[in-house]
């Protein structure tokens, strides 16, 4: 695997560097030689964090974790990984899934704003393919996120897919 590691207010030690590279070798029997692995390594106060995103057949699996000491975190990151793509393969196995999936990319943070009020700080820009409701949750939860944008195959239209608090799934389709 291609390993692309990054710091956001540190720098990244060679002592750091190699125990991630040699924790990500235990995920290298579930991806091909040339998949890419981005890590982010951030520190703010006494906030260690990890985010690691690993793109993969138009799929994206991401995970991030946060304690008071970096190794503990790549720790506990890799663990959450690795779960989460057990995960993911039971749930393609068990819906016997086509292949759909939808691909992310970011555009760069501008900070156009310098008052005090709430203002845009992040825009993502990503193609949406048509998927089924199921495929939705699936990516919704292999990225980790609350809520999910996509097209339904079906009905052509532009739907938001939410996880409610009770643990259960909300999906709001717009009339226009």
């Amino acid at each position: 695997m291609r390993t692309i590691i990054a710091g956001t207010n540190m720098k990244v030690t060679d002592g750091l560097r190699d125990a991630v590279e040699s924790k990500l070798e235990r995920l290298d029997k579930y991806f091909q030689k040339d998949a890419r692995v981005d890590v982010t390594m951030t520190v703010e106060k006494e906030r260690q964090i990890i985010e690691v995103s690993v793109p993969f057949s138009g799929t994206m699996i991401r995970a991030e974790e946060e304690t008071d000491d970096m190794y503990k975190s790549i720790d506990i990151v890799l663990d959450t990984l690795e779960r989460l793509i057990r995960k993911h393969k039971t749930k393609l196995e068990k819906r016997k899934h086509s292949g759909k999936t939808i691909r992310f990319e970011n555009i760069p943070y501008e900070d156009i704003n310098t008052d005090n009020e709430p203002k845009v700080v992040k825009t993502k820009r990503f193609a949406m393919k048509p998927m089924i409701q199921e495929e939705a949750i699936l990516q919704m939860e292999l990225l980790g996120h609350n809520f999910f944008v996509y097209k339904d195959a079906d009905s052509e239209e532009t739907n938001v897919l939410y996880k409610r608090k009770d643990g259960n799934y909300g999906l709001i389709e717009p009339q226009f």
